[in-house]
């Protein structure tokens, strides 16, 4: 997943006609970085090159706008374990290549010192488009993410799928932030990654909801007629149907510094398009909030993460933020039963961590080093000497 997706909406309607529910597939943002300083080197293309050598990884692994950036995907998985269980194998084999390059893989959503001035593209037709389109705003985006995309079959019902969605975008920032550091600065914020991706991009964020995909083609249709976009990967939303695949895709979280983590969210993420389509199935009512609410929901997300407080619209009233787990638990429960889904988080977060060590008197230096250590011990099976040596000190 990830390939450049070209406009063609009939196409698009058909893939959803003859989709499943329940397919699975999973995208990983990693950093590329200096074994020793932990500063993000432009090796995209080396490191691509050399899993190119295998047919596993020449299909799973995939570029983005920077050189210092690489994404692991899963491919399609016919639900969640068999997705869950590719993605296993691709990171073992990313690992295992970065590792005998020098390569160190880091995944928090940003680089806490990284100068985005001399960050470089790679170079692809769709990127060389994004960064002239976009100019600084193109880079300025030095960020890491995790993305999950979850079969829908038809069309309508995975436009209701995405506007049910909606006010569930701030609640995962919430459990997943994961980048308060960057610039060489403590930003105050937890999710730095989401002001500085999803506050600048275009047609980013919390999209409108469009009630039928008769009117979501009417907007796709506009945007390329008035020349706003060229393909529809230039449709940043943090929810959005992927046209290519007959998905819908969450791309709301930051990347995780643990798999545990990143595989949690992933099957909390599965849980809620599942049982956000079984509710349109059974009709249960839903009231689209106002964009201008949810946005109040991402801001608290963005700036306190799991620590502050969320609203909720309906009873007119805040709760913590870290109770945004349970509420979702409760509400996917039917689904989760039926499916076998039972994430389990740590009781803290990666923004959480990170600030805690800070707190105890690590520089964010180190608390990233320590983050770095967490993605070494955690993604691949069988982590090197080196790292099993970092996790005893």
């Amino acid at each position: 997943m990830g390939a450049d997706a070209a406009i063609d909406l009939p196409a698009a309607t058909a893939a959803y006609a003859t989709g499943t529910d329940g397919t699975v597939g999973i995208e990983e943002e990693f950093m590329l970085l200096d074994e020793s300083t932990l500063d993000l080197v432009p090796r995209f293309e080396e490191l691509s090159a050399s899993t190119a050598q295998d047919p596993v990884l020449a299909v799973s692994v995939a570029g983005e706008l920077i050189r210092t950036e690489i994404e692991i995907r899963s491919g399609r998985g016919e639900n969640l374990g068999e997705a869950l269980e590719a993605q296993r194998v691709h990171r073992d084999g990313l690992f295992a290549h970065a590792s005998r390059m020098g390569i160190r893989l880091g995944a928090t959503g940003t680089h806490p010192w990284d100068d985005y001035r001399h960050q470089t593209f790679i170079d692809t037709e769709h990127y060389r488009r994004v960064v002239d389109g976009l100019r600084w705003v193109a880079r300025r985006n030095a960020t890491f993410s995790l993305h999950v995309h979850v079969g829908i079959r038809d069309p309508d019902r995975a436009i209701a799928v995405c506007d049910r969605l909606r006010p569930v975008l701030p609640m995962l920032l919430a459990l997943s932030s994961n980048s308060p550091f960057v610039d060489g600065l403590d930003t105050g914020l937890h999710s730095a990654r989401t002001q500085t991706f999803t506050k600048s991009f275009p047609r980013c964020g919390v999209p409108d909801a469009f009630g039928s995909w008769r009117a979501f083609c009417s907007y796709v249709e506009l945007l390329q007629a008035t020349d706003s976009i060229q393909e529809y990967t230039q449709v940043w939303w943090s929810v959005r149907p992927h046209i290519s695949f007959g998905t819908v895709e969450i791309r709301i979280c930051d990347a995780q510094s643990t798999a545990e983590e990143s595989e949690a969210l992933t099957g909390l993420i599965v849980a809620c398009a599942l049982q956000a389509a079984r509710d349109h199935d059974e009709g249960r009512p839903v009231e689209h909030l106002p964009a201008r609410l949810i946005e109040e929901n991402l801001w608290r997300a963005i700036r306190n993460g799991r620590s502050g407080r969320l609203v909720d619209w309906d009873a007119r009233e805040e709760y913590p933020s870290a109770g945004a787990l349970d509420r979702l638990l409760a509400w996917t429960a039917p689904v989760r039963a039926e499916q076998g889904i039972d994430p389990v988080f740590p009781e803290r977060n990666g923004a959480e961590r990170q600030r805690d060590r800070v707190a105890d008197g690590a520089s964010p230096a180190e608390a990233f080093a320590a983050a770095v250590a967490e993605t070494q011990a955690t993604y691949p099976a069988s982590p090197d000497d080196d790292d099993a040596q970092e996790r005893s000190t």
